[in-house]
């Protein structure tokens, strides 16, 4: 039985996960600015402090470049710049989740990570519809947890979208 009030160290929520309890997910937790949010925990690989990364030219602002990791080139993207979070700062709380998406292994900066949160579907709302102007496209819901709301966002959609350009359209290739 899992206790969801545990808080693992970042190395065990990359570690081995146990299996989840049907109709539940586990979301490992993070934040940017004050809010918090949730990503899939079988997307994450590892987690990691963040260091300094090699800038590619005419890439998007969100883009920060790229890190070595054992020998794969790994793309970082930071979140609080995508999400238009305001002002950027790096301080030894920020990290960067290292995810593994469409065959493809990718970085997002975040401010720091929480925890590992088990969420039942009765726990998990849908996304609140806004006007044209916001895009929720990537939102999956919004999680409670007591008096927690998560933003549960689905990375693999985001990562993988054309205006992230990390991945191959396969629809534009003839």
């Amino acid at each position: 039985m899992s206790d969801s009030n545990r808080s693992p160290s970042p190395s065990a929520a990359a570690g081995s996960i146990a299996a989840p309890v049907p109709g539940t997910s586990e979301f490992l937790t993070f934040k940017l600015g004050a809010e918090e949010y949730g990503v899939e925990i079988l997307k994450v690989q590892e987690i990691r402090g963040y260091d300094a990364v090699t800038a590619i030219a005419n890439t998007p602002e969100f883009i920060k470049g790229v890190i070595n990791l054992r020998g794969v080139i790994v793309p970082i993207v930071d979140l609080r710049i995508k999400f238009n979070l305001g002002q950027v700062t790096y301080d030894p709380f920020t990290v960067v989740i290292i995810l593994n998406i469409a065959d493809r292994v990718m970085g997002v900066v975040v401010d720091g990570v929480s925890d590992v949160l088990e969420l039942d579907a009765a726990q998990i709302r849908p996304a609140p519809e806004f006007g044209a102007g916001l895009d929720t496209e990537y939102i999956i819901g919004l999680g409670t947890a007591g008096e927690r709301m998560l933003i549960l966002v689905d990375i693999e959609r985001l990562m993988t979208s054309s205006e992230m350009a990390l991945v191959d359209d396969a629809a534009s290739v003839h």
